[in-house]
């Protein structure tokens, strides 16, 4: 059975903490930064913005829902979201709370993106959450979430977050919060997605692993009776441009090597999106074919010159695909 998707291709942009001049040069955020980025996708006509979570990582990492709110004081037209929020490493009474409250914020411009992370095992050590409960933990807290923002008094009896009954106001702008989109590539992940969330995002799969992992969550939303609903479809898509893909292969492997503490050349051949215009445009629409919908641009470059990647993006890429548009 089909999901019911998105009909048009949109554009996001992913932030993170990009280095000022080299690679391995470690940079402190700033706010006029920040706000020319923001305004910067605004006049391109980016659709949205995202913002990654870790609480420990190799590279410098802000917390995303502050980044966000940061955010949504400068674009009163973007959509904001998470790519994605860790939510097993927190209370979701209190993640409740902030992402009801972000949803006010951007007028009901919000989708929360949850994953159980668990490739730096240090986080789960550092929160004292045991990684072997992190999927039990998202898919209860994800319960828990859409009964706070319901809008009225209520209890829960769960595993791990029993509470008796409360009444958090004021409720999130739309009815029931904002949507929930799950990542995760595995199995257990793709059956949560298609059981209980209202879209899904990845990331590192080819879009013939994309197809094939939309197929599996289709199948367990109709076992849920519930694949006639609207479902979100993202990626989460590492771009890098330049003269060729060799050039790009090259940048690209060493800041995602630095990124992540790791040799990360191998998966940026597999799994990044690299090389000219054409090039980029051309494997996008590949990601679109597999049912890719919002497709979030991780571009790789430097502080200085991450403002250029942007501006080349929208002017030499996004033409080639305004027909998904």
């Amino acid at each position: 059975m089909n999901l019911v998707l998105e009909t048009t291709l949109k554009l996001g942009f992913q932030s993170v903490h990009p280095p000022a001049k080299a690679p391995h040069e470690v940079h402190t955020p700033d706010l006029a930064t920040a706000r020319r980025l923001v305004e910067t996708l605004d006049r391109l006509g980016f659709d949205s913005f995202w913002a990654g979570d870790h609480v420990v990582f190799p590279m410098p990492i802000m917390d995303p829902l502050v980044q966000l709110a940061q955010a949504a004081a400068f674009s009163a037209r973007l959509t904001f979201g998470t790519c994605v929020y860790l939510l097993p490493l927190r209370h979701p009474f209190g993640v409740a709370k902030q992402v009801g409250t972000l949803d006010l914020m951007t007028g009901g411009r919000l989708i929360f993106g949850v994953g159980v992370g668990g490739e730096f095992p240090i986080e789960y050590a550092a929160c004292g959450v045991p990684m072997a409960e992190r999927g039990a933990r998202l898919t209860e807290s994800i319960a828990v979430l859409r009964k706070l923002w319901s809008g009225g008094p209520v209890a829960h009896d769960g595993r791990f977050f029993p509470f008796a009954e409360n009444h958090m106001r004021p409720p999130p702008a739309r009815p029931g919060g904002p949507p929930i989109w799950c990542g995760g590539r595995s199995d257990a992940a793709l059956r949560r997605a298609g059981r209980i969330a209202d879209g899904w995002m990845s990331y590192v799969v080819t879009p013939e692993m994309y197809e094939t992992a939309l197929a599996k969550i289709a199948r367990s939303a109709a076992e849920a009776k519930r694949a006639d609903s609207p479902f979100g479809t993202g990626h989460l898509l590492y771009v890098r441009l330049d003269k060729d893909r060799a050039l790009a292969l090259a940048y690209a492997a060493e800041m995602l090597s630095t990124r992540y503490g790791m040799d990360f050349r191998k998966p940026a051949e597999r799994y990044c999106v690299l090389g000219t215009a054409e090039q980029v445009a051309e494997r996008i629409r590949a990601y679109h074919a597999a049912g890719v919908r919002h497709v979030v641009l991780d571009l790789l470059a430097t502080e200085d010159a991450l403002l250029d990647q942007t501006e080349r993006f929208a002017a030499d890429v996004r033409p080639l695909l305004a027909d998904l548009m």
